[in-house]
């Protein structure tokens, strides 16, 4: 059995939510997860879509990077 240990360099995740204090609260508690893995944030996108009924979706993608 041949364990490999390589190191995440770069890891892309998506999160989305009715609204914005949700959505932050999924982003920041997937930042302290990915500390442990030794990467920060390299780029947040956002975006907001409203429904044919008038509710919204937000949205976000985050990029992690390895620490240097």
């Amino acid at each position: 059995m041949n364990i490999s240990l390589d190191l995440i360099q770069d890891k892309v995740e998506c999160f989305e939510a009715a609204d914005l204090a949700t959505l932050e609260k999924k982003i920041n508690e997937q930042i302290e997860h990915n500390k442990a893995l030794l990467l920060e944030v390299h780029h947040v996108s956002h975006q907001m879509h409203v429904s044919a009924n008038g509710q919204r979706l937000y949205s976000a993608v985050v990029h992690f990077k390895a620490k240097k």
